[in-house]
């Protein structure tokens, strides 16, 4: 028994040692290999880079660290540089690309990079790459030369390696929390574009003989996704903040999208105006599920053109609010600022073919000094498409037109079907808009009647209102159609006592009796359609001139016209001086009455 035990016991040492033995062996081969690695791997890392970008890019680190058995890898504070004079010698070349990258951050991981396919197989095959929290700056700087090329490098750079590799190949590149510097050497004097918090995946990247020619590859890569979350960007102004929700992007798909943008207004209504010192338009715009289909993201990387096959934006909304009554700014110029007009000073050049719209609010608001109310015309529901929008020379060439076809309800009742045409060329902003209001209530536009045109609609139903405009930056002219029936309404004013509108008792009399005609078509059966030449004045807007023209047109239809206005004005000038008569014999003959009542008190 005793032998037995020891028996055992020499087993289990010699089990033990062996063990202990195989360890030391695999330990002092793990360090004798780790440490021969880093230095080849250090090596092959920045020849690679230094040959495959065409002698352009250097890289810089401070430290390596590598794990043979896990076959991981650190590098720190590393640093992508480019070599300004070799970029110089690129472009007399004519090889140069548009885009100069500097890149650096304090650690670079990669994991599982096969060090003994390296060695045996000359096979750099990299399972995963980590750029943590790095700085990139891209600079863009459009070549003639790069004009129509292929999304590929200009040399195949297995051409470069293939001397000392004969695959090169990564996953997964993930750049995370990228803090991105865009500076645009295409504008003169414009100010760099910064943006944090960005992911960026890059997949399955290879270098080998074939994959320079692969079309289902672009820049030797399968795939790219982009994400960008809680993004904000206060404007230069520091009157709006613009706010992303959250934002995908994969190249594959050529999708983006947005799962809300916002344009927020850092003041409230009454507050904007009095901050920026003048009556300037508040915008406060809410969009959800925002998606781009079919963007070419090769052409955006060369060129930063963004041109996308179609994007579909639902529920949201746009609110327009404006303050009368405050000091007007001396040089506040609003000519050359419509909404196509802005489109073509964008920076950024772009494309989208059809932008497809659903279920978007519409409001424009104006506070009025004078009724001290707040008038309001809201469209609501707004779905529609708009096609061919662009700042592009060339596709501008070949269609000018931007076609914006919309239907909507105007205060959630009438329907408005209306087609807008604008001129991306016109250099006057020449554009046009037609449509048809079919029937509702009238008495839902006291919403905006009341405050802004001091008049109440009492009763009335409408049954159409057709137009058609063409206009530009110094007005519009057109024809309006307005169909209604028993329409009657007051004229009112402020009483500060009151602190409300009351109604003008007798000139809403003569309005109904002399000026409103209370159904079109009258009693003939024709229908009355007018002409409007309105002019713009030039410090209104596009939300204005459009609505100007329309409520114009609306005035000379139901008899509000110059012509009335002024017969009117002659009807009261004409009541005020019998009144003014009437008071004066009144005052006269109480005169004459108290000074036969002194005299009698006299004679007593």
């Amino acid at each position: 028994m005793p032998d037995t035990k020891r028996h055992r016991y020499n087993v289990f040492k010699w089990i033990a040692g062996t063990l202990l033995g195989i360890f030391i062996v695999l330990a002092g081969l793990a360090w004798f290999l780790n440490v021969k690695s880093r230095p080849v791997l250090s090596n092959r890392i920045k020849t690679l880079l230094y040959k495959s970008t065409d002698s352009l890019y250097t890289i810089t680190f401070t430290k390596v660290t590598t794990n043979v058995f896990t076959g991981n890898a650190t590098l720190q504070n590393v640093k992508i540089t480019p070599d300004n004079n070799r970029f110089k010698q690129l472009i007399a070349l004519k090889r140069a690309p548009n885009n100069l990258y500097s890149v650096s951050l304090k650690k670079l991981v990669v994991k599982r990079f096969h060090p003994l396919t390296l060695y045996r197989e000359k096979k750099l095959q990299v399972e995963e790459v980590i750029f943590d929290k790095p700085e990139v700056t891209m600079v863009n700087q459009q070549f003639p030369f790069n004009e129509g090329r292929a999304p590929r490098p200009i040399k195949s750079p297995y051409d470069i390696i293939s001397k000392n590799l004969k695959e090169f190949s990564i996953k997964t590149i993930r750049f995370k929390d990228v803090s991105f510097k865009y500076v645009n050497k295409n504008v003169p004097n414009s100010l760099p574009f910064d943006i944090d918090d960005l992911n960026i995946t890059l997949t399955d990247l290879l270098v080998d003989s074939t994959s320079a020619d692969d079309p289902k590859r672009f820049y030797l890569l399968k795939d790219i996704m982009i994400n960008l979350n809680n993004y904000v960007y206060r404007t230069p102004d520091k009157m709006y903040d613009i706010k992303l929700d959250q934002l995908d992007f994969r190249a594959t798909t050529g999708k983006l999208r947005v799962n809300r943008f916002a344009l927020v207004p850092l003041y409230d209504e009454m507050k904007f105006g009095r901050v920026a010192g003048y009556p300037r338009e508040r915008f406060d715009i809410g969009m959800r599920n925002i998606m781009l289909n079919g963007i070419d993201l090769p052409l955006y990387i060369s060129k930063q053109e963004l041109w996308a096959k179609e994007m579909a934006i639902s529920n949201g909304f746009i609110s327009v609010f404006n303050q009368n009554g405050l000091p007007k700014k001396p040089q506040e110029n609003k000519i050359g600022k419509f909404p196509h007009q802005l489109l073509q000073l964008l920076k950024a050049p772009i494309l989208v073919q059809k932008i497809q719209l659903k279920d978007i609010n519409v409001t424009y608001s104006v506070f009025n000094q004078e009724s001290n109310q707040r008038g309001r015309i809201s469209f609501e529901n707004t779905s529609g498409i708009i096609k061919n929008a662009t700042n592009l020379d060339n596709i501008k060439a070949i269609n000018p037109i931007m076609e914006v076809n919309l239907n909507t309800y105007l205060f959630g009742q009438g329907k408005l079907d209306v087609i807008f045409n604008f001129n991306l060329t016109a250099k006057d902003g020449e554009f046009s808009y037609s449509g048809v209001l079919h029937n509702f209530n009238a008495r839902v536009l006291n919403q905006i009647t009341k405050p802004l045109g001091l008049v109440r609609i009492n009763r009335g139903n409408v049954d159409k209102l057709k137009f058609n405009f063409k206009a530009n930056d110094f007005g519009a002219k057109g024809r309006v159609s307005f169909s209604y029936y028993d329409l009657s309404v007051a004229l009112m004013k402020n009483d500060p006592e009151k602190d409300h509108l009351v109604t003008r008792g007798f000139l809403s009399f003569l309005a109904n009796a002399l000026i409103i005609k209370s159904e079109n078509p009258g009693a003939d059966g024709k229908l009355n359609a007018v002409d409007v030449d309105y002019s713009r004045p030039s410090n209104t807007s596009f939300f204005n001139l459009i609505w100007k023209s329309l409520f114009t047109g609306i005035k000379y239809s139901i008899g509000i016209t110059e012509e009335k206005q002024k017969e009117v004005r002659q009807h009261i000038a004409r009541f005020k001086a019998m009144r003014a008569s009437h008071n004066l014999r009144v005052k006269k003959r109480l005169e004459r009455r108290l000074q036969r009542q002194r005299e009698q008190n006299e004679k007593r």
